[in-house]
C-alpha cells in the first residue's frame, strides 16, 4: 500500500528534467577553508613512502603528536611506530603524544582467530615496559562496534598533516611485501594541523566516554553507557572550526569537515553537493560497492546529463575479506561477493554507458594485495580525501571525516593527473558486466549462502551494516 501510494510521486520527480547547478553550489560557496599554499601539498606514491615518511615525522617531532586511526596493530608494523613513539618522547620529554584508536576494535582479537586481550594488550605492555609518555585512547562511537566505529583519520605531526584512508598495521605499511593500497597526502600548513589537533582536545580527550587504553584499569563498555550517550550527541554538534580565509594566487582552499549521524552530517551533505556540482568528469574511488542511496541516485543524474565517470574498485580477490580457495571458509568471506553482486547489477543497469564510454568501471587487482582507495576527483579543480567508503555504514553509523580540495587555478592538477595515472595500472575497464562473474560460478559454499541470505533478505542488511 505505501508503495502505490509513493508511486505517482517517485514517478514524477523521476520525470522531471534534471536540473543543471552551477559549478558551485551556494553551499559550496559558503564553506569556510584554509588557504594552502599549492607547493604545501604532496601526494606520496605507496604504502612504502607513507611508512617511512610516518616514521620520519614522529623522530623530527619537536611539540606534538596526534595520531587517530582505526586501529594500531600488535604486529610488526605496529611495534616499530610504538617504538617510534616511545623513541621520540624519550629523545624529547616536552613532546606531547597521544595515540586515539577505536574502543571496541582496539580490544579484541582478529576476526576468526581466538579471543584475546587485542591491540590493547600490547599498549599495557608498551607502557609497563617503557613508562607513561604516550598516551592511548579507545573511543566509542557506539555501544557495539557493529553499530559504528572510530573511522576518523589523519595524523598531526607538528605542523604537519598526513592524511590516509590507513590504519597501522603489517599490510597497510607494506611491511613484509604484501601490501594494502590506500591514499597518502601530507599537507604542510599550522592552520590546518591546529584545528585538526584542537577538535581531538576539545571533543575526544574532553569527553568522559573515551578512556586511556595502556592503563591497568580499563571500564567496561557497559560501565560507560551513559556517557557513550552523550558522546554521540556532542559528535552530532561537533564540527572542526575553520576560519574565513581569502585565497591568494597559488593557493588551496582546503575545508576539513566532519560526518556522523543520518541527519545534519556535514560530511555527507558536502559530498552530495560536490557530486551534484560536477559539469564534466567525475572519478570516484570505493573499496567495497556498495554505494549509499543518495550516490547512486546522483550519479544516474550525472549519467542523464552526459558527465563522464569513472569508478574504481577491487577486485573480489584485492577484498581484505577475500578468503581464497583451499582455505577454511568464515560467513565474514562473504561479503566480496555481495559486493561484487552489487557491482554487477549496477554494470548491468548502466550498460548503455558503459558500451558508448561514458561509465568506465575499473577493476583494481595486483597479486595478493587489497586495495583500500576511497574519495573523489570532480573536473580538475576539486579533490576529497577520506577514509569514508562511501557505503551505507560510512554514511550513517561510523564517525568519519574528510578534506574537501578546491583548486580554482588548477595547481594540483598535474598531481591529481598523476596519482590517477599510477592507480590505473593495476586496473582493468569492464567492457560489460558479463566480464564480472557469475553467481553460478561461484564456490558452492558460497552460492549455498548466497542463496540464503538472499531468501531471508539479509543481504539487505548484510549492505547496511557492513
Amino acid at each position: 500500500m505505501n508503495k502505490l501510494i509513493s508511486t505517482p510521486g517517485r514517478l514524477a520527480r523521476r520525470m522531471m528534467p534534471f536540473r543543471r547547478r552551477p559549478k558551485t553550489s551556494a553551499s559550496l560557496d559558503g564553506l569556510p577553508f584554509f588557504a594552502v599554499p599549492a607547493d604545501a601539498i604532496a601526494i606520496l606514491s605507496d604504502p612504502a613512502a607513507f611508512r617511512r615518511e610516518l616514521l620520519r615525522r614522529i623522530a623530527l617531532a619537536s611539540r606534538r603528536i596526534v595520531m587517530v586511526t582505526l586501529y594500531l596493530q600488535d604486529d610488526d608494523a605496529g611495534r616499530e611506530v610504538l617504538d617510534a613513539l616511545y623513541a621520540a618522547k624519550a629523545r624529547q620529554p616536552a613532546l606531547q603524544i597521544t595515540v586515539f584508536v577505536d574502543w571496541h576494535r582496539a580490544q579484541r582479537g582478529l576476526i576468526g582467530k581466538q579471543k584475546s586481550a587485542g591491540n590493547a594488550g600490547m599498549y599495557r605492555e608498551y607502557a609497563q615496559r617503557l613508562g607513561p609518555g604516550v598516551d592511548i585512547y579507545g573511543v566509542p562511537v557506539q555501544n557495539r562496534e557493529l553499530f559504528g566505529v572510530l573511522h576518523l583519520k589523519g595524523f598531526v605531526i607538528d605542523d604537519a598533516v598526513l592524511y590516509s584512508g590507513a590504519s597501522l598495521n603489517d599490510v597497510y605499511l607494506a611491511r613484509h611485501g604484501r601490501y594494502r593500497l590506500d591514499r597518502y597526502h601530507l599537507l604542510q600548513h599550522r592552520g590546518l594541523a591546529d584545528a585538526m589537533a584542537a577538535f581531538v582536545e576539545r571533543h575526544l580527550i574532553g569527553s568522559d566516554a573515551v578512556r586511556r587504553l595502556n592503563v591497568a584499569d580499563v571500564p567496561s563498555t557497559k560501565a560507560l553507557q551513559p556517557a557513550i550517550r552523550d558522546f554521540r550527541q556532542d559528535l552530532q554538534r561537533a564540527a572542526y572550526q575553520v576560519p574565513d580565509d581569502v585565497l591568494n594566487d597559488g593557493e588551496v582552499a582546503v575545508t576539513p569537515l566532519l560526518g556522523f549521524g543520518r541527519t545534519g552530517n556535514a560530511l555527507n551533505e558536502a559530498l552530495l553537493d560536490l557530486l551534484r556540482s560536477t559539469s564534466r568528469q567525475l572519478i570516484l574511488l570505493t573499496p567495497y560497492f556498495n554505494l549509499p542511496r543518495p550516490v547512486r541516485v546522483v550519479l544516474g543524474q550525472l549519467l542523464r546529463r552526459g558527465c563522464v565517470i569513472d569508478i574504481m574498485v577491487g577486485d573480489k580477490t584485492a577484498n581484505d575479506f577475500y578468503i581464497p580457495p583451499g582455505q577454511p571458509f568464515k560467513t565474514i568471506g562473504l561479503l566480496p561477493y555481495l559486493y561484487e553482486n552489487n557491482l554487477r547489477r549496477f554494470a548491468r543497469a548502466h550498460r548503455r554507458h558503459i558500451d558508448s564510454g561514458q561509465l568506465n568501471l575499473h577493476l583494481w587487482r595486483d597479486g595478493d594485495n587489497s586495495y583500500h582507495l576511497k574519495g573523489l576527483f570532480i573536473d580538475d579543480d576539486i579533490a576529497v580525501l577520506t577514509g569514508n567508503n562511501l557505503n551505507p555504514r560510512a554514511w550513517a553509523l561510523d564517525l568519519e571525516n574528510g578534506l574537501v580540495l578546491r583548486d580554482p587555478e588548477r595547481l594540483l592538477q598535474a598531481k591529481h593527473q598523476a596519482e590517477w595515472t599510477a592507480l590505473k595500472r593495476h586496473a582493468t575497464r569492464l567492457a560489460d558486466y558479463h566480464a564480472i562473474e557469475s553467481p553460478r560460478s561461484y564456490p558452492v559454499e558460497v552460492r549455498r549462502l548466497l542463496r540464503r541470505v538472499s531468501r531471508t533478505r539479509l543481504d539487505r542488511l548484510f549492505n547496511r551494516l557492513l
